[in-house]
Protein backbone atom coordinates (compact mmCIF):
# COMPACT_ATOMS: atom_id res chain seq x y z
CA UNK A 1 0.00 0.00 0.00
CA UNK A 2 1.25 3.46 -0.83
CA UNK A 3 0.02 6.81 0.47
CA UNK A 4 1.17 8.59 -2.71
CA UNK A 5 -0.63 6.08 -4.94
CA UNK A 6 -3.74 6.31 -2.79
CA UNK A 7 -4.26 2.55 -2.79
CA UNK A 8 -4.49 2.07 0.97
CA UNK A 9 -7.25 -0.04 2.51
CA UNK A 10 -9.09 1.19 5.59
CA UNK A 11 -9.26 -1.74 8.05
CA UNK A 12 -12.51 -0.40 9.51
CA UNK A 13 -14.14 -0.71 6.08
CA UNK A 14 -13.03 -4.35 5.93
CA UNK A 15 -14.31 -5.01 9.47
CA UNK A 16 -17.65 -3.47 8.53
CA UNK A 17 -17.87 -5.65 5.43
CA UNK A 18 -16.42 -8.98 6.61
CA UNK A 19 -16.17 -8.80 10.40
CA UNK A 20 -13.19 -8.35 12.72
CA UNK A 21 -12.48 -12.09 13.02
CA UNK A 22 -12.26 -12.57 9.25
CA UNK A 23 -9.76 -9.70 8.94
CA UNK A 24 -7.71 -10.84 11.92
CA UNK A 25 -7.52 -14.45 10.71
CA UNK A 26 -6.55 -13.34 7.20
CA UNK A 27 -3.84 -10.91 8.34
CA UNK A 28 -2.28 -13.36 10.80
CA UNK A 29 -2.32 -16.49 8.67
CA UNK A 30 -1.89 -15.41 5.04
CA UNK A 31 1.69 -14.17 5.17
CA UNK A 32 4.91 -15.96 6.14
CA UNK A 33 7.04 -14.66 9.00
CA UNK A 34 9.41 -11.91 7.86
CA UNK A 35 7.71 -11.35 4.50
CA UNK A 36 5.41 -8.56 3.35
CA UNK A 37 1.74 -9.38 2.88
CA UNK A 38 0.02 -8.49 -0.39
CA UNK A 39 -3.53 -7.58 0.64
CA UNK A 40 -6.16 -9.44 -1.39
CA UNK A 41 -9.86 -8.90 -0.74
CA UNK A 42 -10.71 -12.13 -2.57
CA UNK A 43 -8.76 -14.06 0.06
CA UNK A 44 -10.54 -12.10 2.79
CA UNK A 45 -13.84 -13.19 1.27
CA UNK A 46 -12.62 -16.80 1.48
CA UNK A 47 -11.83 -16.30 5.17
CA UNK A 48 -15.31 -14.86 5.73
CA UNK A 49 -16.73 -18.04 4.16
CA UNK A 50 -14.61 -20.09 6.57
CA UNK A 51 -16.00 -18.19 9.57
CA UNK A 52 -19.52 -18.87 8.28
CA UNK A 53 -18.67 -22.55 7.83
CA UNK A 54 -17.54 -22.80 11.45
CA UNK A 55 -20.64 -20.94 12.66
CA UNK A 56 -23.09 -23.12 10.70
CA UNK A 57 -21.35 -26.37 11.69
CA UNK A 58 -21.38 -25.25 15.33
CA UNK A 59 -25.10 -24.50 15.18
CA UNK A 60 -25.76 -28.03 13.91
CA UNK A 61 -23.60 -29.58 16.64
CA UNK A 62 -25.08 -27.45 19.44
CA UNK A 63 -28.62 -28.28 18.31
CA UNK A 64 -27.86 -32.00 18.66
CA UNK A 65 -25.88 -32.06 21.93
CA UNK A 66 -28.17 -29.90 24.08
CA UNK A 67 -28.79 -32.75 26.54
CA UNK A 68 -25.12 -33.74 26.92
CA UNK A 69 -24.09 -33.68 30.60
CA UNK A 70 -20.49 -34.88 30.39
CA UNK A 71 -18.02 -36.06 27.78
CA UNK A 72 -17.58 -39.83 27.91
CA UNK A 73 -15.75 -42.07 25.44
CA UNK A 74 -17.07 -45.53 26.36
CA UNK A 75 -17.76 -47.46 23.17
CA UNK A 76 -16.29 -45.53 20.27
CA UNK A 77 -17.11 -46.47 16.68
CA UNK A 78 -14.39 -46.59 14.02
CA UNK A 79 -15.45 -43.21 12.63
CA UNK A 80 -15.28 -41.66 16.14
CA UNK A 81 -11.76 -42.98 16.58
CA UNK A 82 -10.89 -41.64 13.12
CA UNK A 83 -11.84 -38.01 13.86
CA UNK A 84 -10.26 -38.14 17.33
CA UNK A 85 -7.00 -39.42 15.82
CA UNK A 86 -7.05 -36.68 13.19
CA UNK A 87 -7.73 -34.04 15.85
CA UNK A 88 -4.93 -35.17 18.16
CA UNK A 89 -2.46 -35.10 15.27
CA UNK A 90 -3.73 -31.61 14.42
CA UNK A 91 -3.08 -30.44 18.00
CA UNK A 92 0.47 -31.80 17.83
CA UNK A 93 1.20 -30.10 14.49
CA UNK A 94 -0.44 -26.76 15.35
CA UNK A 95 1.37 -26.56 18.70
CA UNK A 96 4.69 -27.09 16.91
CA UNK A 97 3.92 -24.29 14.42
CA UNK A 98 2.66 -21.90 17.11
CA UNK A 99 5.82 -22.42 19.17
CA UNK A 100 7.83 -21.37 16.11
CA UNK A 101 5.52 -18.40 15.32
CA UNK A 102 4.58 -20.05 12.03
CA UNK A 103 1.05 -18.68 12.18
CA UNK A 104 0.43 -19.18 8.45
CA UNK A 105 1.15 -22.91 8.72
CA UNK A 106 -0.88 -23.25 11.92
CA UNK A 107 -3.81 -21.45 10.31
CA UNK A 108 -3.69 -23.68 7.22
CA UNK A 109 -3.68 -26.88 9.31
CA UNK A 110 -6.68 -25.73 11.38
CA UNK A 111 -8.53 -24.58 8.24
CA UNK A 112 -8.03 -27.90 6.43
CA UNK A 113 -9.06 -29.99 9.42
CA UNK A 114 -12.11 -27.91 10.37
CA UNK A 115 -13.43 -27.53 6.82
CA UNK A 116 -12.78 -31.00 5.40
CA UNK A 117 -12.42 -33.58 8.15
CA UNK A 118 -14.85 -32.15 10.70
CA UNK A 119 -17.48 -30.15 8.77
CA UNK A 120 -17.58 -32.05 5.48
CA UNK A 121 -16.93 -35.61 6.68
CA UNK A 122 -17.47 -36.25 10.38
CA UNK A 123 -20.64 -34.17 10.73
CA UNK A 124 -22.11 -36.04 7.73
CA UNK A 125 -21.11 -39.35 9.32
CA UNK A 126 -22.46 -38.32 12.74
CA UNK A 127 -25.97 -37.79 11.32
CA UNK A 128 -26.42 -41.57 11.36
CA UNK A 129 -25.92 -41.83 15.15
CA UNK A 130 -26.98 -38.53 16.74
CA UNK A 131 -28.81 -40.41 19.54
CA UNK A 132 -25.55 -42.01 20.67
CA UNK A 133 -23.86 -40.30 23.64
CA UNK A 134 -20.45 -41.27 22.27
CA UNK A 135 -21.17 -39.39 19.04
CA UNK A 136 -22.40 -36.38 21.02
CA UNK A 137 -19.29 -36.49 23.21
CA UNK A 138 -16.97 -36.64 20.19
CA UNK A 139 -18.81 -33.76 18.47
CA UNK A 140 -18.54 -31.61 21.60
CA UNK A 141 -14.92 -32.53 22.32
CA UNK A 142 -13.66 -31.86 18.78
CA UNK A 143 -15.70 -28.67 18.34
CA UNK A 144 -14.40 -27.30 21.63
CA UNK A 145 -10.85 -28.17 20.54
CA UNK A 146 -11.26 -26.42 17.17
CA UNK A 147 -12.59 -23.31 18.92
CA UNK A 148 -9.59 -23.22 21.26
CA UNK A 149 -7.11 -23.64 18.40
CA UNK A 150 -8.87 -20.88 16.43
CA UNK A 151 -9.31 -18.50 19.36
CA UNK A 152 -5.98 -16.63 18.93
CA UNK A 153 -7.02 -15.89 15.34
CA UNK A 154 -10.82 -15.50 15.81
CA UNK A 155 -11.47 -14.31 19.37
CA UNK A 156 -15.05 -13.07 19.03
CA UNK A 157 -16.77 -15.89 17.10
CA UNK A 158 -15.01 -18.61 19.09
CA UNK A 159 -15.94 -17.03 22.45
CA UNK A 160 -19.59 -16.74 21.44
CA UNK A 161 -19.82 -20.37 20.30
CA UNK A 162 -17.84 -21.57 23.33
CA UNK A 163 -20.38 -19.96 25.68
CA UNK A 164 -23.13 -22.10 24.09
CA UNK A 165 -21.38 -25.44 24.64
CA UNK A 166 -23.29 -27.62 27.12
CA UNK A 167 -20.01 -29.05 28.48
CA UNK A 168 -16.83 -26.94 28.72
CA UNK A 169 -13.81 -26.70 31.00
CA UNK A 170 -14.04 -22.98 31.84
CA UNK A 171 -16.44 -20.06 32.02
CA UNK A 172 -14.58 -18.32 29.17
CA UNK A 173 -12.47 -19.63 26.32
CA UNK A 174 -9.90 -16.90 27.10
CA UNK A 175 -8.96 -18.60 30.37
CA UNK A 176 -9.49 -22.20 29.27
CA UNK A 177 -6.57 -24.56 28.71
CA UNK A 178 -5.07 -24.74 25.22
CA UNK A 179 -5.45 -28.27 23.71
CA UNK A 180 -2.68 -30.73 24.51
CA UNK A 181 -1.77 -33.78 22.42
CA UNK A 182 -3.19 -36.99 23.91
CA UNK A 183 -1.61 -40.13 22.48
CA UNK A 184 -4.37 -42.28 24.01
CA UNK A 185 -6.86 -40.81 21.53
CA UNK A 186 -4.88 -41.87 18.45
CA UNK A 187 -6.21 -45.14 16.99
CA UNK A 188 -5.29 -47.55 14.20
CA UNK A 189 -8.78 -47.26 12.69
CA UNK A 190 -7.75 -43.96 11.11
CA UNK A 191 -6.39 -45.64 7.95
CA UNK A 192 -9.53 -47.76 7.48
CA UNK A 193 -11.87 -44.76 7.52
CA UNK A 194 -9.48 -42.79 5.31
CA UNK A 195 -9.85 -45.53 2.70
CA UNK A 196 -13.64 -45.61 3.10
CA UNK A 197 -13.84 -41.86 2.51
CA UNK A 198 -11.53 -42.11 -0.50
CA UNK A 199 -13.84 -44.72 -2.01
CA UNK A 200 -16.93 -42.59 -1.27
CA UNK A 201 -15.32 -39.60 -2.99
CA UNK A 202 -14.35 -41.71 -6.03
CA UNK A 203 -17.84 -43.23 -6.19
CA UNK A 204 -19.53 -39.82 -6.18
CA UNK A 205 -17.14 -38.52 -8.83
CA UNK A 206 -17.90 -41.46 -11.16
CA UNK A 207 -21.63 -40.90 -10.67
CA UNK A 208 -21.36 -37.18 -11.43
CA UNK A 209 -19.06 -37.59 -14.44
CA UNK A 210 -21.32 -40.19 -16.07
CA UNK A 211 -24.73 -38.79 -15.07
CA UNK A 212 -25.59 -41.98 -13.21
CA UNK A 213 -29.05 -41.89 -11.62
CA UNK A 214 -30.58 -43.42 -8.51
CA UNK A 215 -31.56 -46.62 -10.33
CA UNK A 216 -27.96 -47.87 -10.22
CA UNK A 217 -26.91 -51.29 -8.96
CA UNK A 218 -23.59 -52.00 -7.23
CA UNK A 219 -21.52 -55.16 -6.99
CA UNK A 220 -18.75 -55.10 -4.37
CA UNK A 221 -15.65 -57.31 -4.59
CA UNK A 222 -15.87 -58.77 -1.07
CA UNK A 223 -17.00 -57.25 2.22
CA UNK A 224 -17.46 -53.50 2.67
CA UNK A 225 -17.81 -51.25 5.71
CA UNK A 226 -21.41 -50.40 6.63
CA UNK A 227 -20.40 -46.73 6.73
CA UNK A 228 -19.81 -46.75 2.96
CA UNK A 229 -23.26 -48.21 2.29
CA UNK A 230 -24.98 -45.67 4.56
CA UNK A 231 -23.21 -42.60 3.21
CA UNK A 232 -23.77 -43.59 -0.41
CA UNK A 233 -27.37 -44.73 0.33
CA UNK A 234 -26.82 -48.12 -1.30
CA UNK A 235 -29.00 -50.22 1.00
CA UNK A 236 -31.35 -51.17 -1.86
CA UNK A 237 -28.76 -51.11 -4.66
CA UNK A 238 -26.36 -53.91 -3.72
CA UNK A 239 -26.41 -57.05 -5.92
CA UNK A 240 -24.51 -60.33 -5.76
CA UNK A 241 -24.10 -61.15 -9.47
CA UNK A 242 -22.83 -59.33 -12.55
CA UNK A 243 -25.29 -57.63 -14.90
CA UNK A 244 -25.06 -57.53 -18.67
CA UNK A 245 -25.42 -53.75 -18.95
CA UNK A 246 -23.08 -50.77 -19.00
CA UNK A 247 -20.70 -50.78 -16.02
CA UNK A 248 -18.29 -48.38 -14.29
CA UNK A 249 -15.39 -49.39 -12.05
CA UNK A 250 -14.73 -47.64 -8.70
CA UNK A 251 -11.76 -48.46 -6.47
CA UNK A 252 -9.75 -47.23 -3.49
CA UNK A 253 -6.82 -48.96 -1.79
CA UNK A 254 -8.87 -51.82 -0.34
CA UNK A 255 -12.42 -51.36 -1.68
CA UNK A 256 -13.43 -52.33 -5.21
CA UNK A 257 -16.86 -52.17 -6.78
CA UNK A 258 -18.69 -52.07 -10.10
CA UNK A 259 -21.59 -49.71 -10.75
CA UNK A 260 -24.20 -50.95 -13.22
CA UNK A 261 -26.36 -48.32 -14.85
CA UNK A 262 -27.83 -47.94 -18.30
CA UNK A 263 -30.32 -45.28 -19.31
CA UNK A 264 -32.31 -45.29 -22.54
CA UNK A 265 -31.07 -42.33 -24.53
CA UNK A 266 -33.58 -39.79 -25.79
CA UNK A 267 -33.01 -37.93 -29.07
CA UNK A 268 -31.91 -34.93 -27.01
CA UNK A 269 -29.41 -37.06 -25.05
CA UNK A 270 -27.98 -38.47 -28.28
CA UNK A 271 -27.60 -35.00 -29.78
CA UNK A 272 -25.79 -33.75 -26.67
CA UNK A 273 -23.51 -36.80 -26.69
CA UNK A 274 -22.66 -36.29 -30.37
CA UNK A 275 -21.92 -32.63 -29.70
CA UNK A 276 -19.61 -33.52 -26.81
CA UNK A 277 -17.85 -36.17 -28.95
CA UNK A 278 -17.17 -33.64 -31.71
CA UNK A 279 -15.94 -31.09 -29.19
CA UNK A 280 -13.57 -33.64 -27.61
CA UNK A 281 -12.23 -34.75 -31.00
CA UNK A 282 -11.46 -31.14 -31.94
CA UNK A 283 -9.76 -30.47 -28.60
CA UNK A 284 -7.71 -33.70 -28.82
CA UNK A 285 -6.57 -32.81 -32.34
CA UNK A 286 -5.56 -29.31 -31.21
CA UNK A 287 -3.57 -30.59 -28.21
CA UNK A 288 -1.86 -33.31 -30.26
CA UNK A 289 -0.77 -30.73 -32.85
CA UNK A 290 0.46 -28.47 -30.07
CA UNK A 291 2.46 -31.22 -28.34
CA UNK A 292 3.92 -32.33 -31.68
CA UNK A 293 5.36 -28.84 -32.15
CA UNK A 294 9.00 -28.79 -30.87
CA UNK A 295 8.94 -25.00 -30.46
CA UNK A 296 6.02 -25.21 -28.06
CA UNK A 297 7.33 -28.21 -26.12
CA UNK A 298 10.84 -26.76 -25.71
CA UNK A 299 10.00 -23.09 -25.14
CA UNK A 300 6.73 -23.08 -23.20
CA UNK A 301 6.87 -23.42 -19.37
CA UNK A 302 7.21 -27.11 -18.53
CA UNK A 303 4.29 -27.08 -16.09
CA UNK A 304 1.99 -25.79 -18.87
CA UNK A 305 3.24 -28.47 -21.29
CA UNK A 306 2.72 -31.17 -18.67
CA UNK A 307 -0.78 -29.87 -17.98
CA UNK A 308 -1.60 -30.19 -21.69
CA UNK A 309 -0.39 -33.80 -21.63
CA UNK A 310 -2.57 -34.61 -18.61
CA UNK A 311 -5.62 -32.95 -20.19
CA UNK A 312 -5.03 -34.80 -23.45
CA UNK A 313 -5.02 -38.15 -21.63
CA UNK A 314 -8.22 -37.18 -19.78
CA UNK A 315 -9.96 -36.15 -22.99
CA UNK A 316 -8.98 -39.39 -24.73
CA UNK A 317 -10.31 -41.41 -21.80
CA UNK A 318 -13.58 -39.48 -21.81
CA UNK A 319 -13.95 -39.86 -25.59
CA UNK A 320 -13.40 -43.60 -25.29
CA UNK A 321 -16.18 -43.77 -22.68
CA UNK A 322 -18.60 -41.81 -24.88
CA UNK A 323 -17.90 -43.98 -27.91
CA UNK A 324 -18.69 -47.25 -26.10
Amino acid sequence: MSKSLGNGVDPFDMVEKYGADSLRYYLTTDGSMGLDLRFDEVKLTSTWNFVNKIWNASRFVLMNIEDLKEIKFESLKSEDKWILSKFEKLVKTVTKHMDKYEFNLAGKEIYDFAWSYFCDYYIEIAKFSLDDNNTKSVLCYVLEGILKLLHPFMPFVTEEIYQMLPVKDSESIMISEYPKYDKKLVFKEEEVIDDDLEFIKNFRNVKAENNIGKELKVLFDGEVNDLVIKMLKLQEAIISDKLDIKSYRVVSNSIKATIYFEKEESDEDKALREKEIESLKASIQRRENLLANPNYVNKAPQNIVELDRVKLAEEKRKLEELLK
